[in-house]
């Protein structure tokens, strides 16, 4: 893994996540796609166990960072799934793009509600559509999720072998 690689495209990916999607988003319900979920699911897809487990813990940090909600929600809940999900691509390989979007959906409704609870345990106030935005973002995203793999494994130098003969 190259970390400074790593560092520097966290750091980009943050600062666009919280400026720029407002572009694109939904703003009847507050729902865009979240570029940090996409990037925990890509590197525990794409790296070994361990580092795979570094980076969900290190983008949860970044989500938390991001969102400025109660700090350590999306630390806890993204290192965790992205940890389950490194785990579990050692059992079943999800290279093709229908299986990609499928692990972004569930891992964003996963970490969302996980976040949220973990946030109103902490004392923070709940939001009426709460359930409808964690469910929108997690589908926005895997919607636009697996198409931004591959401008991510070129920055990232990983090898995804999507277009190989094997």
């Amino acid at each position: 893994m190259r970390w400074l690689r790593f560092a520097v495209f966290i750091l980009i990916v943050t600062v666009l996540q919280v400026s720029l999607l407002g572009i694109v988003a939904v703003t009847q319900l507050n729902i865009r796609p979240n570029l940090l979920l996409i990037l925990l699911v890509f590197f525990a897809i794409y790296c070994n166990t361990t580092d795979a487990i570094i980076t969900s813990f290190a983008i949860g940090f970044a989500a938390d960072i991001s969102i400025a909600s109660v700090m350590g929600s999306h630390t806890i809940s993204f290192g965790l799934l992205g940890t389950a999900l490194a785990y579990l691509h050692r059992v079943i390989a999800i290279r093709k793009m229908p299986y990609q979007s499928l692990a972004i959906f569930v891992i964003g409704s996963l970490a969302g509600a996980l976040a949220h609870l973990l946030a109103l345990l902490k004392g923070q106030a709940a939001i009426s559509n709460i359930y409808t935005v964690i469910l929108g973002t997690a589908l926005y995203s895997a919607i636009v999720g697996p198409v931004l793999f591959l401008p991510a494994a070129w920055w990232m130098r990983i090898k995804t072998h999507r277009f190989s003969r094997h």
